[in-house]
This record gives C-alpha cells, structure tokens and sequence, in this order.
C-alpha cells in the first residue's frame, strides 16, 4: 500500500490508521495508495475527508473517529441517530455533534458524484468507519442496518480493516486504472502527492498510461522515464519479430522432453541428456561413415 499524509498532525484515530495503512507490505496485505487527510470542494462545500483508500478493484473513504472515553459493552450503531452503549451516549474525538455514520455518507456521496460528474459514475465508491477505542476498553460493534456500500469497523485490531479491504477485493475486478487515479489527484489538488505510474502499476492498477497526467508534478520526470521504457520495449519487441528464427523440429528433446516452470523434474532431464547424447553418437557414426567409406572407394 503506498501511503501519502498531507498532514501528519491528525486525530489519534487518524494516526492509528497510518499506521495501520504503512504496515501494509505483506503478499497478502491489500494493494493500492491511500491519502490522508485531503478534502474536496463540491457543490459550494467543503468536505474534508480523513483517509480515501484506492484500490484496483474500489476507493473507500474512510472515516477515522476515536472514543473519548474508556468504554465496555456493545457499541450499538443506528441507520439514522445518536449511537449508544446501553443506555448512555457515545463522544468521540473532536466533539463534533453529527455521528460518524452521518458524516462517512454525506463524504462518500459527494465523491462519488463528485466521479460522475466527470465521467466515473460507474464506478462504486465506499463509506468506512474506523471506531478506535481507548486503551483498556472491551468494546463491540451491533451494526443495527446492512448496507454493502457502507461499514462500520472497530479500531482494536489491524486486521479487521485489513480483512475489510482484502473482502472488497474478493467480490470486485479490477476497474480502477493509473490514470483514473492520477486524474482523482488533479482533480483533488493531490497532485504533488501522486505516485509515479511505475509504482501504481505495481501496486495492481490497469494501464496503459497517459503520462501527460503526470506533468507538473514530481513524478513527471518518473512517468517520462516510464514512457521511453516502453517504447524501448515496443521497439525491441519489433525488431525481434522480423529476425529469422529456425523453428526446432519436433524430434528435438527440448521438445520431446519440455522443462516444466517451477518444477525440478529429474526423469526428465535425464531423458533429455540421454537422447542428446544418442543424437551426438548418431551423427558422430554417419560422419564416420562417410569418410569410411571415402577413404576405402574412393579414387586414390
């Protein structure tokens, strides 16, 4: 996963979750970038956003909110109003009187129209809430609704968010390429935080790439690069198809005998040694043969 932190000088949820995001280097942790602490201006609003997470196959826009207090017991989450613990009222961090819950939906749907208003409609954007608990506390999460586009994850264990994340993959095929995303950062004014297409590529997104997307950012000169690469490759690809190849023929023991990828096969290598020698020994005695029986016939 790579991360990019606008302002490192968050919540106490928020630096969990960067935390979190930068331990994700693993083969099975989830792929993708994530930016932190951006905001978008849309529809004469500001909404500022704690975290949203692309990946190939979904963006998320996460949510990050911490219990103000130590707490025990079921963390009961409604569709619409206050969320409780029995009978008492839960704060979080910030003291903000909306529920996380409110605020996660009004930022998940204003970028996803936000998308498509500029032609990325189709493409499903999700809401998650990340409760942190204080140090101590034993709580859990009774998410009273269902809602796929919308979830709400407690914060005690990395790998509940890794899990969510590794489960929107699992249903979902690739859909979001390097340039989608680089265009979210233009159009977020990330740009300055946009890796370079080398490393999006890595991380799972479909290209191809249009490098203009990449000019007037640091990553230009990166994206540049990438581009003459390619088009190395492309040429080199070229001149190697109009070189004359020989086909093997269909008794050769690269060809009776094939190397398996990954296997170490020690029948086989040995049936390749043997009929190569064979061949040798062969073509040694019709050579032999020859000079034989020029040697003994032929005019002196």
């Amino acid at each position: 996963m790579l991360v990019r932190v606008q302002n490192t000088a968050g919540t106490h949820a928020e630096k969990v979750l960067i935390d979190w995001l930068r331990t994700w280097k693993g083969r099975g942790d989830p792929k993708g970038v994530a930016t932190v602490n951006c905001s978008l201006f849309h529809g004469d609003r500001l909404y500022p956003f704690d975290a949203v997470i692309w990946t190939p196959t979904s963006c998320v826009v996460i949510e990050a909110e911490a219990l103000v207090e130590r707490s025990e017991g079921e963390l009961e989450v409604p569709l619409n109003g206050p969320w409780r613990m029995g009978d008492k009222l839960i704060g979080f961090e910030g003291g903000d009187k909306r529920t996380p819950l409110d605020k996660s939906r009004d930022h998940t749907f204003a970028l996803q129209n936000w998308l498509a208003e500029r032609g990325l409609g189709q493409r499903v954007v999700h809401g998650a809430v990340l409760v942190v608990p204080t140090s101590g506390s034993n709580v859990r999460v009774q998410q009273l609704w269902s809602d796929p586009s919308f979830q709400v994850l407690l914060g005690d264990d990395p790998r509940r968010l890794r899990d969510y994340f590794n489960t929107l993959s699992s249903r979902g095929r690739p859909q979001w390429s390097a340039n989608d995303v680089a265009w979210a950062f233009r159009g977020l004014g990330i740009l300055p935080y946009l890796p370079a297409p080398q490393d999006l590529l890595n991380e799972g997104f479909l290209g191809p790439v249009d490098i203009t997307l990449w000019h007037g950012g640091p990553q230009q000169a990166q994206a540049e690069a990438y581009a003459e690469e390619q088009a190395r490759k492309e040429r080199e690809a070229a001149e190697a198809g109009h070189r004359l190849t020989v086909p093997t023929p269909w008794f050769s023991p690269s060809r009776l005998y094939p190397r398996q990828q990954g296997e170490l096969e020690l029948g086989r290598g040995f049936m390749r040694l043997m009929l190569t020698i064979g061949m040798v020994i062969a073509v040694l005695w019709v050579v032999w043969f020859i000079i034989a029986g020029i040697v003994a016939y032929g005019p002196l």
